[in-house]
């Protein structure tokens, strides 16, 4: 099965661009929020699961990638329905989420206001991955990644959070 292909077809534009708003998005956030972030992670005092700051440019692009395939499909196939707005809604709200999360923990230093900010980061995503997977199975399945890095980065900065009060 074509990942990319939605009832027989490929929409190339729409493909192109739902995978570009996340992956473009993030690297904007990224210049604009953690900017010095690595000289400041390193200074943190670290949980032992922590992994090193290369890590995390490296799996936020393939989980960009994959939850911009999975927007596309489930978009795709919303349309014809008229579901489009109630697919899309959780999407888009765990986006702005995401993006907003370097800034509090990264920028402002909050550290507290990230982590829940995050706990409420996994449930929009959960809700996406819900919405998607209701219009189009793979394009919910094409989240599950991202929920459990979520998780795991929750686990993350609580540990963060715990040690660098």
């Amino acid at each position: 099965m074509e990942v990319a292909s939605v009832n027989g077809r490929i929409h190339g534009k729409n493909l192109a661009a739902s995978i570009l708003v996340p992956v473009v998005g993030g690297a904007l956030v990224g210049a604009l929020a953690n900017r010095g972030t690595r000289e400041q992670y390193e200074r943190l005092k670290n949980p032992s699961f922590a992994p090193p700051g290369w890590v995390f440019p490296v799996v936020w692009t393939a989980l960009y990638k994959m939850m911009g395939v999975a927007k596309y499909r489930a978009q795709e196939t919303a349309k014809p329905l008229g579901r489009e707005r109630q697919v899309l809604a959780p999407y888009e709200l765990q986006l702005g989420l995401n993006f907003l999360w370097s800034f509090l923990f990264f920028k402002w230093g909050l550290r507290g206001t990230a982590l829940i900010e995050m706990a409420a980061l996994l449930g929009a995503v959960i809700w996406a991955a819900y919405e998607f997977y209701q219009i189009d199975q793979l394009a919910g399945v094409l989240m599950v990644p991202y929920i459990a890095w979520v998780a795991f980065a929750l686990g993350l900065n609580y540990s963060f959070w715990q040690l660098n009060k």
